[in-house]
């Protein structure tokens, strides 16, 4: 009888610590703003169990106007933001020791969209205008195209008004600004769901301009890197994200019903959801070796981009350690 207790107790403790041994590891990624299909693969990843696949706990924190995901980095808050890099730059220059350790959009979607009613038909014309631009980081790439156009935008003799943008269209729609910032896959739409025509637009592209710089990238700690275990977690969450990403453009009407299951505050609506996953599906594709993979040239422009302000750069140094294959190679490289 003796022996058949302690049989059982130690099957007990045995299976009791079997959950502990099999625990998955604990992952928490801060998003850039707030649940739409921006961040579509990694909602699917989550959704689907390709996170649980690699053993993986992930935590999917929303972002928004008051949440900046680097300072969030800084203070533990997040394992892996994702950031736009002339902000992730400005910030690692600032002692936020970040690092890029995937690049999921390959080009940049940004813009300044334009009513054509407003006399603007060339960048010659921004000049005695008022532009609309986010901050909170997002403002980098603009100041640094009107450092380039040679317009000063501050002090007694600015060349241009800049309205500080709210996450909205009004300015435009309600002829506050001539010009506002938007994104292929997300404002611009906005104003063509609220009445405007393609006809009553202009655009310009950042990409078409030559001014684009890198945007949603994947960002760790320079410790976290250098911890192998945790560079090991971060592999693992790139194989899952890549595959969540690619489940999302494959089955795009599945993955916006996804989307509807984490839209805790109910504001999304199908037909806009629909806009922005066919067009961030345009960003995310591409890249020499296929998902996540940063082209040192790509990054390198951006670079050169945000150093050649004449007055006020973003940054004011060649950044050093900003970016690693390390994480994605050992993702995907085959050995």
């Amino acid at each position: 009888m003796k022996k058949l207790f302690l049989a059982a107790a130690a099957a007990l403790m045995l299976g009791l610590a079997a959950p502990l041994a099999e625990a998955a590891d604990h992952l928490t990624l801060q998003l850039k703003w707030v649940t739409d299909a921006q961040f579509a693969g990694y909602y699917v990843a989550l959704y689907k169990g390709f996170y649980k696949q690699q053993n993986l706990d992930v935590t999917i924190r929303p972002g928004g106007p008051d949440i900046n995901p680097d300072q969030v980095l800084a203070g533990g808050g997040a394992d892996v933001v994702i950031d736009w890099m002339p902000s992730a730059l400005a910030s690692r220059e600032k002692g936020v020791p970040m690092v890029n350790i995937a690049q999921v959009f390959q080009r940049s979607g940004m813009e300044l969209t334009c009513r054509k009613d407003s006399g603007v038909k060339t960048p010659a014309d921004f000049k005695g205008k008022t532009l609309g631009v986010w901050f909170a980081g997002n403002e980098y790439p603009f100041l640094s195209w009107m450092a380039k156009l040679d317009y000063q935008w501050s002090g007694p003799h600015r060349d241009i008004t800049v309205l500080k943008q709210g996450f909205n269209v009004d300015p435009l729609l309600q002829k506050q600004a001539a010009c506002i910032s938007t994104m292929t896959y997300n404002e611009y739409w906005q104003l063509i769901e609220a009445g405007m025509q393609p006809s009553q637009l202009l655009v310009f592209s950042y990409e078409k301009e030559g001014v684009a710089t890198l945007e949603d990238g994947l960002y760790a700690l320079q410790s976290s890197i250098d911890n192998p275990k945790k560079l090991d977690q971060l592999a693992r969450f790139l194989v899952a994200s890549r595959e969540g990403w690619e489940y999302a453009i494959r089955h795009q009407n599945e993955t916006i019903d996804i989307l509807f299951k984490y839209d805790t505050a109910g504001v999304l609506t199908r037909v806009h959801q629909e806009h922005m996953i066919n067009e961030v599906a345009k960003l995310v594709a591409g890249g020499e070796h296929g998902w996540g993979w940063l082209d040192p040239a790509a990054y390198q422009r951006t670079v050169s981009e945000l150093l050649s302000s004449k007055s006020t750069p973003v940054i004011t140094r060649q950044p050093v350690g900003a970016w690693t294959h390390a994480v994605w190679d050992k993702a995907f490289k085959k050995s």
